[in-house]
């Protein structure tokens, strides 16, 4: 498991054992939002801002090519469904894992809607880009929600830690699920996963205090990091925001901390 290993140490930082991921996939969903016009420009801020891996389809790689600057590591997003579909819960694999491997991927990932109409096929989807990871030893970051229609709350705690459970049974290295709002109840999900877990970002918040809050809690809770995406790059200021959150996942920094940062 010797490739495998290498590749999740150029997402995860060595030395914290924890990672700070900037997904930029949303151009599929709902098009080329605010911060993801020019990707290159994007890209080298969150670079600059110390991000340990970057999150994107493949026909963006060569338009955020930098050629220059600090490393980062690259996750390929397989998954793509868009908000004009009937159903925008439901997700196709778009790319495969050695499609990935030929653009120089360090991971690849996939998104699974438990509850949606179409979970068993996107069950199913992940267990065959599972078995192709093992073959080429490609790390798997599952991004696992619960939505649909008996979904009451996709936030509740025993959704979120089934969600979590369901990626780890499945073959995934790092499961990305949504923070269920305090301390106590998201350290159920990450006792319950057997493979670190990381928190989603979300929609755009009102302030810098609430996303800081947020990670605070899921740190204490046994997050191995955070995969945040709109609240990343499309901040005032990007660089600094990334910095700042950085020092909360690596260095343990606190709320306080943070905001003292990004106000440097």
């Amino acid at each position: 498991m010797i490739g495998k290993k290498i590749r999740l140490e150029r997402i995860i930082d060595r030395n914290s054992g924890k990672t700070v991921i900037i997904p930029m996939d949303h151009g599929v969903t709902v098009g080329p939002i605010a911060g993801l016009e020019d990707m290159r420009e994007t890209i080298g801020k969150v670079v600059r801002g110390g991000a340990n891996a970057i999150l994107m389809h493949k026909g963006i790689v060569q338009a955020g090519h930098r050629g220059t600057g600090r490393d980062v590591g690259l996750i390929i997003h397989l998954s793509g469904g868009t908000s004009l579909s009937p159903d925008p819960n439901a997700k196709e694999l778009v790319c495969t894992v050695a499609e990935a491997i030929k653009l120089g991927a360090d991971a690849v990932s996939v998104h699974i809607n438990l509850g949606a109409e179409t979970d068993k096929e996107m069950l199913g989807q992940l267990g065959a880009v599972s078995e192709r990871c093992l073959e080429w030893q490609m790390p798997l970051v599952a991004m696992m929600y619960t939505r649909g229609p008996k979904i009451k709350n996709e936030y509740d705690v025993a959704n979120v830690k089934h969600a979590a459970r369901v990626g780890a049974e499945l073959g995934a290295d790092i499961v990305k699920v949504v923070y269920t709002g305090s301390v106590d109840s998201f350290r159920e999900v990450v006792e319950g996963c057997p493979v670190p877990v990381v928190i989603a970002g979300g929609e755009k918040m009102d302030s810098d205090k609430d996303i800081f809050e947020m990670v605070e809690g899921a740190l204490k809770a046994g997050a191995a990091g955070v995969s945040i995406g709109r609240n990343a790059f499309q901040h005032k200021n990007p660089e600094k925001i990334i910095q700042a959150l950085c020092k909360m996942v690596h260095e343990g920094a606190s709320v306080q901390d943070a905001t003292a940062a990004l106000k440097d």
